[in-house]
């Protein structure tokens, strides 16, 4: 339970880490922090990271992005995407299981991945030039795992959070990108055996290369930029499923091959 309301960077910082090792929920930030803005969250996810690198002896392997469906920016009434970080610590091997206890309520979800072929700096990197620094594309799923009660934020409370990041696993087989339409990549997401969803690339922005345009120009408003080699998870292609001990979850995604993850 909070003890102290976090109204600062640092507060927050300790709120979140805390909870998120502690694998316990907090309210929302911005019920007590109100004046909480976009650019302090981005602050704070960063602050966060860094301790997280520093505790757990990893480094940052990639990069993700969030909210890229105009379904999920109506409901968060935003008009973009959000990005967070990947870390080397939380990267499940293929074919490795996921601890559902190790997590608070984990759910997942289907993505298209990338990994870069040369740094991508803005501002003005259109979706051509970005699709260009594409080297390959590989199948990918995420375990979100928001550290708010009943997955209960706003726009700077998830982005402080690190965009719920928890857990994610990509396949060991990379496609080079070189002739792919991103976009009409068909998606099949399942669970248990039974098809849940299905989707296609296009859900990401309506082309997944703008969705990565969209990040490295964001990204230049913090001075940063996506280097090469960089692990770029697209975002979300359907709404993310809760999953529990026991349950196997399945994406498939054409041309680019199939992931399964078991949950123990």
């Amino acid at each position: 339970m909070t003890t102290v309301a976090p109204t600062t960077a640092d507060g927050a910082l300790a709120e979140l880490f805390a909870a998120q090792n502690e694998r316990r929920e907090i309210e929302p930030l911005t019920d007590t922090w109100p004046a909480l803005d976009e650019r302090t969250a981005y602050q704070i996810q960063k602050k966060l990271v860094a301790k997280q690198v520093e505790e757990e002896r990893t480094r940052v392997v990639g990069l993700k992005l969030g909210l890229t469906s105009k379904a999920k920016q109506v409901q968060m009434k935003v008009d973009e995407p959000i990005y967070g970080v990947l870390l080397g610590s939380r990267m499940l091997g293929d074919g490795e299981s996921l601890a559902v206890a190790s997590l608070i309520h984990p759910k997942a979800e289907p993505e298209i991945a990338f990994v870069t072929a040369r740094e991508l700096r803005g501002p003005n990197v259109t979706a051509e030039q970005a699709r260009a620094a594409i080297a390959s594309a590989l199948v990918a799923m995420e375990i979100i795992d928001s550290r708010y009660k009943n997955f209960r934020f706003t726009l700077p409370d998830v982005v402080a959070d690190n965009t719920s990041a928890a857990r994610y696993v990509v396949s060991s087989f990379l496609v080079p990108a070189a002739g792919l339409d991103l976009r009409t990549l068909g998606v099949v997401f399942e669970k248990n055996g039974e098809v849940v969803t299905t989707a296609a690339g296009a859900a990401i922005l309506g082309d997944p290369a703008e969705g990565l345009a969209w990040l490295v120009n964001k990204l230049a408003e913090h001075g940063e930029s996506i280097p090469a080699g960089t692990l770029v998870g697209a975002g979300a292609l359907t709404d993310a499923i809760a999953i529990a001990p026991g349950d196997v979850v399945r994406v498939s995604i054409a041309q680019l091959g199939s992931l399964t993850l078991r949950c123990t």
